[in-house]
Order: C-alpha cells, then sequence, then structure tokens
C-alpha cells in the first residue's frame, strides 16, 4: 500500500529503507516521495527491469534490483507487461542519469512518479541482498518525504504491522474485472480459457501466435462459467499472493479437470495445479526472482535458463511417480531448480494437463522455455484428434 506525498523528488531528498527486523538503510529518493509498505525481495535480472516493474506478480512487494546500474535503457509501451506498475517500492543502488535506448519514450524516473510508487536509491544492494538470503524475505517499509518526519520507533511500527504475504489472497487485485478475448493469429486451433490471476501480456500474445483464441477471465468466475464457454482447454497464469489463500481457484481447477480439459499453467498455475493434484504448498526463505535462474528438465536433461518470480512452491519428491492425493492418477515431477531443488514443473500421467513454475513467456529473456507454448498446443490438439476418434466410433 502506497502514499504519495507532498515533496517532489529532487535527486537528492533523503529516504530511508527500515526493515521488519530493525536494520535501516539511508538513501535517496527515487520515483515518488512518500511512504509504501511491503514485503521485500530482490530479483537478480541484469535486464527487463521495467518487465518486472509491470509484472502483476510482484504486487504487495518492495523490489530490491541486485543489478548496480538500473534505468539505462528508460522506458516505453512496447515493453510493458500490464497497464501499470505493480510493484509496492523500488530499490536500486545507482539508477541512470542518462537515457540511452532508441526505443525509449520516457525514463524510468518518469515512469515511477506517474505511478506514485515510491523508491529508495543510493544505498548497498548488495548488503540488503546478502542480508535476506541470511535471514529470508520480510516485511518493510520506504519512508521519504513529510514520512520522514515519523520517529525511527514509529515507522518500525508501521512496518512490522503491515500485512504479510503468506496467507494473503491478492488475486482480486490483479485480476481484470470484465473478460475480453484476443483472436487466434494464422490458423485457429481452439479456444482456450484464462484464468487472470496477474496474467502478463506476453503470455497471452504467445498463446495467440499458436493458433488460440483468447477468452481472458476475472478471477471470480466458477467452474459452471469456463465451461459454458465449451473452451478446448484451460490456463491458469501467473500472479502474487499465497496459493494456499486460493481454494477457490482449486476447486475451479478440479472440476475442469475432471470434466477433460486440458490444462497449461504457469507459476501461481503451478502451485495451483499443485494443490488440486493433493499435495500442499509452503513458503520458500527467499525465493526465486529474476531471469537467470537454472532449471533441469528431467525428461530431456537440458538444463533451461529461465525467468521466475515466486515465494511460494508445491511440496513433492522430486524423483519416481507418485499418485494424487485428489483422484487424478499418477503424476511426476518434470523440472527442478538446479539451485535448490525446489519443484520448477509438474506432469499429470494420466490427464493432460502440465504447468511450470518460472515463465515461459520471458519477454525480457532468456527464450529456453517458450517451447512450452508449442507443448501446449501439442497437447490440446492429441486431445482433440482422441476425442474426434472416439465420437467417429
Amino acid at each position: 500500500m502506497s502514499y504519495s506525498g507532498s515533496i517532489p523528488t529532487n535527486g537528492t531528498a533523503q529516504a530511508v529503507l527500515v526493515l521488519e527486523d530493525g536494520k535501516r538503510f539511508v538513501g535517496k529518493a527515487y520515483g515518488a516521495t512518500g511512504q509504501t509498505l511491503g514485503e521485500i525481495v530482490f530479483a537478480t535480472g541484469m535486464t527487463g527491469y521495467q518487465e518486472t516493474l509491470t509484472d502483476p506478480s510482484y504486487a504487495g512487494q518492495i523490489v530490491l534490483m541486485t543489478a548496480p546500474h538500473i534505468g539505462n535503457t528508460g522506458a516505453n509501451d512496447t515493453d510493458m507487461e500490464s497497464a501499470r506498475i505493480w510493484v509496492s517500492g523500488f530499490v536500486v543502488r545507482e539508477p541512470s542519469r542518462t537515457v540511452s535506448n532508441f526505443r525509449s519514450q520516457r525514463s524510468l524516473d518518469d515512469d515511477l512518479e506517474s505511478n506514485n510508487v515510491v523508491g529508495i536509491s543510493g544505498i548497498d544492494t548488495r548488503a540488503i541482498t546478502r542480508h535476506i538470503r541470511s535471514a529470508g524475505a520480510m516485511r518493510a517499509g520506504i519512508f521519504s518525504g513529510d514520512f520522514l518526519k515519523l520517529s525511527d520507533s514509529e515507522q518500525l511500527e508501521l512496518v512490522q504491522n503491515a500485512a504479510q504475504m503468506r496467507g494473503r489472497n491478492l488475486s482480486d487485485d490483479v485480476s481484470t474485472v470484465d473478460p475480453y478475448s484476443l483472436p487466434a493469429q494464422g490458423e485457429r486451433i481452439g479456444s482456450v480459457a484464462v484464468l487472470d490471476l496477474g496474467v502478463k501480456k506476453s503470455t497471452l500474445n504467445y498463446l495467440a501466435e499458436r493458433g488460440f483464441e483468447v477468452l481472458v477471465l476475472p478471477q471470480t468466475v466458477t467452474a459452471k462459467d469456463v465451461l459454458s464457454l465449451n473452451p478446448d482447454a484451460l490456463f491458469f497464469s501467473n500472479g502474487p499472493g499465497d496459493p494456499a489463500a486460493s481454494d477457490a481457484h482449486v476447486d475451479l481447477l478440479q472440476e475442469c479437470l475432471r470434466a477433460g480439459l486440458p490444462y497449461f499453467g504457469i507459476c501461481f498455475g503451478n502451485q495451483l495445479l499443485g494443490r488440486a493434484l493433493g499435495f500442499r504448498t509452503y513458503k520458500l526463505p527467499f525465493g526465486h526472482r529474476g531471469i537467470n535462474q537454472p532449471v533441469l528438465d528431467k525428461a530431456t536433461g537440458r538444463v533451461e535458463i529461465t525467468s521466475q518470480n515466486h515465494g511460494f512452491a508445491v511440496d513433492m519428491p522430486i524423483e519416481g511417480e507418485l499418485d494424487s492425493r485428489a483422484g487424478f492418477g499418477r503424476v511426476e515431477v518434470s523440472h527442478y531448480s538446479l539451485n535448490d531443488k525446489v519443484v520448477e514443473g509438474i506432469r499429470c500421467l494420466d490427464i493432460p494437463a502440465f504447468s511450470v513454475q518460472y515463465h515461459p513467456e520471458s519477454a525480457a529473456g532468456p527464450h529456453d522455455a517458450n517451447h512450452l507454448f508449442d507443448r501446449f498446443r501439442d497437447v490440446v490438439m492429441a486431445h482433440q484428434n482422441a476425442a474426434g476418434a472416439g465420437d467417429s466410433k
């Protein structure tokens, strides 16, 4: 939650970052001035800061960039992953003093100020990153402008009273209010119902490029609503919050899986598939965020460098076939992280459903996992052919 202050950013105004455990870092105001609270997390991408800022998965979080220089290439309309910036706050070591890119339409500072994003610069982001890796993600606040008049204890009290990410459902904050659609590009192979839990523009475009008519639905829809559209497949997007707080979405997914709909989920959609299959989820100490996360595809033995943003994961053993505790047959972990062996993908062996924890659309790169959209198309077409063969008998 952010509040715009009354003092404009001038590049020299002071700001302070306060962590839940009492640590304080004094720097310069960056972007809008005021007060903001959220869970502080770090993102390791050296590029793609605009895609990070406009990713709805970061709602409720203060994002710290580990790359030391941010803003070099400015900002533009093309690289927006949604209609606005979603982060609660922004922390950088050194903002770029100049913008140098032929695609730039404005500076990053302009975007931060126009979106009322309270930020801080000129602090030791490496030290903060090392602290988060040791102590774990925690609540934090950035204070500048009039809010510097608060005492240290008053600022810390605000941080410690802020909402925690565990148990928090943020889908309603980021989802579309009204349904909308994108036409299939090229030969139409069918329609896919997309549950918008914080979906990114690139994801929708990649689905449309595979021949899907894309039906984007609010997170409030029911299974009856989805099935009434008679889609050829179902897709759950990325999104913020705790998957353990999304029981309604789990129920919706289970009903659609029982109805035989092919399913593909990414990030939050992976966690919800895990829950729908009967497994639990848990909070990671500091999560995976950035565009350089190594993942092993068990089927091919190939290592893919992936884009990720998640603070929760599915609790499953990474080896062997398992029986779904919810009655969906055999399942297995298809991908796992090479950094810490966290589950990064799930494959159902008896129903047409799979998911990955990372973001295969990865607009800022790398594109190692983009082939998963082709795989989804193949799964849907195979299901259509099998259904057609059954109907002809």
